[in-house]
């Protein structure tokens, strides 16, 4: 995974720089958070990470996501970074580092970042994946590099056991499941999210997922208890159409081989971004 500092780029327009597809929405707390200790101390004290990217030369953040929109709501026309050259893998990592090495993440941010951190771990260390680490282990070709959970365990200071529960749970997390339970005004705890990886039934996940999202029930398990009892009694509630359309296109995505996934993004892509770009947004 080579990535090396561009020495020449130091600083760059604020305008040049694109934010997309990240794994956790920008805080409004955090960026106002940054925006009072600019006025108080007069600068920023962090650069941010950046990429320039060899086929398109755009520019794409890596880490510091709020401190940039802070610098855009100030109206900077420029600012401080590291610029790298690297491939994705390398790109996703710093970002997922660096929101896991910052303050304020609930259990759900830290279980879609430690799920997604793991992809990328072991497809950088395919020989730590559990059948391939156990298979080299019979056949005397182990090496030193430690499994994902191990890893990581050691690098935060925690158990292998609570990295392993934690990221059952971010990997069961699908569709729009994540962006539905970070409008819930409760927390969503990795008690949840543990809970939440044991429905298999779509009708009963899309059901417990919008009762935790509304703040209707205290617990995923009360909003299974709930779904149970609403079925035990025939009164499952009826899907709206937006309901509807949703389960259609998750199944359909679920069934879809990797092909036609990529098919679907070549021709659709840019309507999907433009779509997440106004819900996040909106946040805002």
């Amino acid at each position: 995974m080579a990535a090396t500092i561009i020495q020449s780029i130091t600083e760059l327009p604020v305008g040049d720089i694109e934010m997309n597809n990240r794994l956790r929405p920008v805080s409004r707390a955090g960026v106002e958070a940054i925006k009072a200790s600019i006025t108080e101390l007069g600068v920023m004290k962090d650069a941010i990470h950046v990429r320039k990217i060899k086929r398109s030369g755009k520019i794409e953040l890596l880490a510091g996501a709020h401190r940039l929109t802070a610098a855009r709501d100030l109206g900077w026309e420029s600012i401080t970074v590291v610029c790298w050259e690297c491939n994705d893998d390398f790109a996703r990592l710093m970002e997922i580092d660096d929101n896991l090495a910052g303050s304020g993440l609930t259990a759900l941010d830290t279980a879609v970042f430690l799920a997604e951190r793991k992809k990328v771990y072991e497809k950088l260390h395919p020989e730590t994946r559990g059948g391939v680490a156990g298979g080299r282990a019979r056949q005397g070709l182990a090496n030193d590099t430690m499994s994902f959970a191990a890893a990581t365990a050691e690098k935060f200071g925690t158990s292998v056991r609570q990295i392993e529960r934690i990221v059952r749970a971010g990997k069961s997390l699908t569709g729009g499941d994540a962006h539905r339970l970070r409008s819930s005004e409760r927390p969503i705890t990795l008690a949840d999210l543990t809970e939440l990886s044991k429905v298999g039934d779509v009708s009963e996940r899309y059901r417990v997922v919008n009762l935790l999202a509304e703040g209707k029930v205290k617990s995923a398990k009360d909003a299974r208890r709930t779904w149970a009892s609403e079925n035990n009694r025939g009164v499952t509630p009826p899907m709206n159409n937006t309901e509807k359309t949703w389960q259609r296109l998750q199944d359909a995505w679920r069934r879809a081989p990797k092909a036609g996934r990529v098919i679907f993004l070549e021709e659709h892509g840019d309507e999907v971004q433009a779509l997440l770009d106004e819900i996040r947004g909106g946040r805002g």
